[in-house]
Formats: C-alpha cells, sequence, structure tokens
C-alpha cells in the first residue's frame, strides 16, 4: 500500500512491450518499479529547452547471457506543409515491384487509396491494420505515418 505522499501510476502496454520489460528485468535482475523508477528518475532536471534523454533499445545478444544496448533515435514530430492531413488505419496493400497500392480508411468509413513506390510503403513500414495519413496536397495523395 502507498504512502500518503506517494502514488499510483498504472498505463496499458502492448504485449511486445510487456515482453521487453519482463525479459530486461529478468536479465537485470530488478522489478519493473525499479526499472520505472530508475527511468522517471534519469527524467529529472529535463525541461523543454533541454533535449530530452538519448532513449536506448535493450535486445538480448545472442548465445550470450548479456544485453545489448541500442541508442535510437528519438521520434520526432511528422511536420510537413500539407494543411490537409487525415488520420486512418491501412485497410489494404496491393504491392507490386514498383509501386504499392495503399488504401486508408479514415472517417466514417471513407476509403482513400494512393498508389506511393514500393520502398516508400517499405520504408514507412506500411502494413494492413496499422494507423497512417493520408496527407492531400492539391490533385494528389501521400502517405505517411509517424
Amino acid at each position: 500500500m502507498p504512502r500518503k505522499e506517494q502514488g499510483w501510476v498504472t498505463f496499458q502496454t502492448s504485449e511486445e512491450e510487456r515482453k521487453i520489460l519482463e525479459e530486461f528485468c529478468q536479465h537485470s535482475q530488478r522489478t519493473k518499479t525499479e526499472i520505472l523508477r530508475e527511468l522517471v528518475r534519469s527524467l529529472d532536471g529535463h525541461t523543454s529547452s533541454s533535449p530530452p534523454p538519448i532513449p536506448t533499445k535493450f535486445r538480448e545478444k545472442k548465445n550470450a547471457d548479456s544485453l545489448e544496448v541500442e541508442t535510437i533515435a528519438p521520434k520526432r514530430p511528422l511536420k510537413v506543409s500539407s494543411r490537409n492531413i487525415l488520420k486512418g488505419v491501412v485497410k489494404q496493400v496491393v504491392r507490386g515491384e514498383v509501386s504499392t497500392q495503399v488504401t486508408l480508411r479514415v472517417v466514417h468509413e471513407v476509403e482513400l487509396t494512393s498508389i506511393i513506390t514500393t520502398n516508400a510503403a517499405d520504408e514507412l513500414e506500411i502494413i494492413e491494420g496499422t494507423e497512417a495519413y493520408a496527407v492531400i496536397k492539391s490533385n494528389d495523395i501521400a502517405i505517411a505515418k509517424d
């Protein structure tokens, strides 16, 4: 039971995120609470004028009993000049050698389809069921993703 000056923080994670945390706890022989407290304490003194800490990704080394730490680039907000941006869910992906047809379901079951290069679809990791954005400029619709 927490003391009066303490409180609970509850949040949802994906199955993959939960697994990563549990594996890291097991390898480091620390509890989830200890790991999360350490993460929060590392944010102490962070202000909007100072850069955020560089996130890291922990990965188990193959054939070893240790973890490999990989620095990952912080996620930055998508910035585009277009003002017509619709968030949706990828409904269908029809891949070709050069181009890929992507259909997004947006507001009220409206579907938008765009043809983008297969390389762009691969780089954006366009997969059915994931969120993406339709960026509409003049008579063209481009696909973007966080």
